[in-house]
C-alpha cells in the first residue's frame, strides 16, 4: 500500500497534497531550523541529523526516482509537492538548491526518501540581507591565487557575537573538511579554513554551518562560499599556433575553404580576448571575412588554446592574390598570423599518385614473382654466386640414402618400388645430372661390419640424410636409420634431414617419440611418379633446394638466356 501511494505521488507532483497524511511529520517537530540570507546560494539536504556525519549531500542520480519534497509556506496551509521540474529550488540528488534563496522561500520543508527516510521536516527562516544589520556579512565568492596562501571565512559569523554559538563545521562539495596528514598545508583554526599553499583542486563549493543558541531556541546558520582558483594575469601577447608567421596553403579554385586560426591565450581575469580574420590586399585593406564569433574566456589556470574559423564559400582568383590575417588580442597586446593561398598543382598530384600506384603494383608483382619462383631463384643464386659449403667440411658424401629393403618374393616389375627409386632414380638425377655424391648402403659400404655401426658412420660422413618414407619403411626395421639420422643431426648441425614421402602411410603408435617429432617438424618432399620423372620437375627442384650448396655446373653456362631457361623450365 505504501508503494502504491508513493507511485501515486510521483504522478501528482506540482499539485497540492490532500490525501497523503503529513500531519504526523509536521507535528513531531522539525529536525533543524535553518537561518538563510536573501540573494545568496542555499542548500537544504535530506539527511537525518547527526554530529558525526562526514557528508552533507549526495548528488547521485538514483535519488531522482525515490525522493519527494514538500513545502508548507504558512501554518495551516496544505503542503505542496516540489516538482522535479522546479528551477528554483532545483532537486539535485538528495538536496534542494536555492540559487539564490528569496524572502518568500521561508517555510517548512518535508522530505521523504523511499526505503531510507520515511519523513523529515526542516524549517528555513530567511532574512533580507539589507535588514541583517551587520557590516561583516563577508564574501560569498572568493578568487584565490594559485600557489599562494589564503583563508576562507564563514560570511557574517561576527554578526552574532552577542549570541552563544557552536564551532563552525565546514563542508567542501558535500564532504566534511577535516585535517589530513596528506594535506599538511590545510589548517582549521578560529573557525576558518587556512590554506598555506593553494592548489587548483581547492576550487569548489564550501558550506559553513554553526548553531546559534537564542534562549531556548537553537537554529543553524548556513552560508555558502564559492571558491575559484586563479593565476597571475599573463604578461604575454597571444601566441598564434597556426598559422604561425606566414604560411602558404594550396587550394583548389572554385571549392569552399575553411581557414582555422589556433591561438593560445594565457590566464586573464576581467578581460575578454578576441580573435578575428580579415583580408588584406591592394584593393581594400582590413576587409572582414565570413566568420562566426568565438566565445573566449581565458580563465583556465594554465591558459587555453582556442580555434577560430573563417569560411570562403568559393576560392577565387582574388583570394589567391590576398593575404588572410588572423588577428588575436588580449590585455597585453596583439599578435597576427598570415595565410596565403596558392593554386594546387593537380597534374603534379596526379603524377605522384600514378607513380605511387605503379610502385605499389610493381612491389606486389615483384613479391608475387619472388614467392612463386623462390626455389628457382635460390637455386640459380647457389649455382652461380653462392660459396660451395662442402669445401673443407671433411665429409665424404653429400647425402646418405635410407629406404625400405625389398624382399625377393615381393618383387613386382609393374611398379617402381622404393628400393628401385633409391638405387636407380636418385643416383641418375642427383649424381649423374647435378654432381652430388650419394651414400648407398649396398654400394658404398663394405660388408662385414656391424649394421648399426655402419649406418651411424655413413650418416656422420654425409651432409644430408635422405629418408624415403613408405608404409614398409615406418613399420619395418629401416626406421632405425631415421632414428639414427635424427640423433646424428642433433649432435652435428651440418647434417640435415630430407624426408621424401614416397607413399602415404599411417604413423604406428610404436614409433619412438623423437621419430614422431621429426616426422611432424621436418620438411617433406612428396614423390609423384606420374609427373616427377623429368629432372626439371618441381620435385627435383625441391630436392636440390634442400641439398647442400655445391658448385657442380661451373660458370660456363652463366648467361642471362640460360638463367631464365633454367628459371621457368618445367615449373610444376
Amino acid at each position: 500500500m505504501f508503494t502504491f501511494c508513493w507511485t501515486l505521488l510521483l504522478f501528482i507532483k506540482g499539485a497540492e497534497v490532500r490525501e497523503f497524511n503529513l500531519t504526523g511529520c509536521l507535528h513531531k517537530g522539525p529536525g533543524r531550523i535553518y537561518h538563510a540570507i536573501t540573494d545568496e546560494e542555499f542548500i537544504l539536504e535530506c539527511v537525518l541529523p547527526s554530529q558525526q556525519r562526514t557528508h552533507m549531500y549526495n548528488n547521485s542520480f538514483l535519488y531522482k526516482s525515490k525522493m519527494l519534497w514538500f513545502w508548507q509556506q504558512k501554518d495551516g496551509e496544505p503542503p505542496k509537492v516540489i516538482s522535479n521540474e522546479s528551477t528554483n529550488p532545483t532537486q539535485e540528488g538528495n538536496a534542494l538548491w536555492f540559487r539564490p534563496i528569496g524572502i518568500n522561500a521561508a517555510g517548512v520543508y518535508i522530505c521523504m526518501i523511499r526505503e531510507e527516510i520515511p519523513c523529515l521536516s526542516n524549517i528555513i527562516k530567511v532574512q533580507a540581507k539589507n535588514n541583517a544589520n551587520c557590516s561583516d556579512n563577508g564574501r560569498n565568492e572568493l578568487s584565490l591565487l594559485i600557489e599562494k596562501g589564503h583563508s576562507i571565512s564563514c560570511p557574517g559569523i561576527y554578526c552574532y557575537n552577542h549570541l552563544q554559538r557552536s564551532p563552525v563545521t565546514w563542508y567542501k562539495n558535500g564532504i566534511r573538511v577535516m585535517l589530513q596528514e596528506i594535506r599538511p598545508s590545510l589548517k582549521l583554526k578560529d573557525d576558518k579554513i587556512h590554506l598555506l599553499k593553494i592548489y587548483e583542486q581547492d576550487a569548489g563549493i564550501y558550506v559553513c554551518d554553526y548553531v546559534l543558541f537564542d534562549n531556548s531556541i537553537q537554529w543553524t546558520m548556513r552560508r555558502v562560499v564559492r571558491v575559484k582558483i586563479i593565476a597571475q594575469n599573463t604578461v604575454h601577447t597571444p601566441n598564434i599556433l597556426a598559422p604561425s608567421g606566414v604560411k602558404t596553403l594550396e587550394v583548389e579554385v572554385g571549392k569552399p575553404l575553411k581557414m582555422e586560426c589556433k591561438v593560445y591565450f594565457g590566464f586573464e581575469r576581467n578581460f575578454l580576448p578576441m580573435i578575428t580574420w580579415y583580408r588584406d590586399n591592394k584593393e581594400s585593406k582590413s576587409e572582414p571575412l565570413l566568420q562566426k564569433p568565438t566565445r573566449i574566456h581565458a580563465e583556465e589556470i594554465g591558459g587555453k588554446p582556442f580555434v577560430h574559423v573563417a569560411t570562403l564559400t568559393e576560392v577565387t582568383e582574388r583570394d589567391l592574390n590576398s593575404n588572410f590575417i588572423c588577428f588575436a588580442q588580449n590585455s597585453v597586446g596583439n599578435s597576427t598570423g598570415v595565410l596565403k593561398l596558392k593554386r594546387k598543382k593537380r597534374a603534379l598530384f596526379r603524377y605522384i599518385l600514378y607513380g605511387v600506384i605503379a610502385v605499389l603494383v610493381g612491389l606486389l608483382l615483384g613479391s608475387a614473382f619472388v614467392y612463386h619462383y623462390w626455389i628457382e631463384i635460390v637455386l640459380m643464386y647457389r649455382n652461380y654466386l653462392a660459396k660451395d659449403e662442402t669445401i673443407g667440411d671433411c665429409k665424404e658424401f653429400d647425402a646418405f640414402v635410407s629406404y625400405a629393403k625389398q624382399d625377393s618374393f615381393e618383387s613386382d616389375s609393374t611398379f617402381l618400388n622404393e628400393e628401385q627409386f633409391a638405387l636407380e632414380v636418385l643416383p641418375e638425377v642427383l649424381e649423374n645430372k647435378y654432381g652430388y655424391k650419394l651414400c648407398l648402403l649396398e654400394r658404398d659400404i663394405l660388408p662385414g661390419g656391424a649394421y648399426t655401426d655402419d649406418i651411424v658412420t655413413a650418416i656422420q660422413q654425409s651432409r644430408r640424410a635422405i629418408i624415403i618414407l613408405s608404409p614398409r619403411y615406418v613399420n619395418g626395421p629401416s626406421i632405425f636409420e631415421l632414428q639414427a639420422a635424427v640423433n646424428c643431426a642433433l649432435e652435428d648441425n651440418m647434417i640435415k634431414l630430407i624426408l621424401i614421402k614416397y607413399k602415404s602411410f599411417q604413423e604406428p603408435e610404436s614409433l619412438p617419440p623423437i621419430v614422431k617429432k621429426a616426422l611432424n617438424i621436418l620438411p617433406v618432399v612428396t614423390w609423384k611418379s606420374s609427373n616427377s620423372n623429368s629432372p626439371n620437375k618441381r620435385f627435383w627442384k625441391y630436392m636440390r633446394y634442400h641439398m647442400p650448396v655445391k658448385n657442380t655446373t661451373g660458370l660456363g653456362k652463366n648467361s642471362l638466356k640460360f638463367f631464365f631457361q633454367r628459371l621457368f623450365s618445367g615449373y610444376q
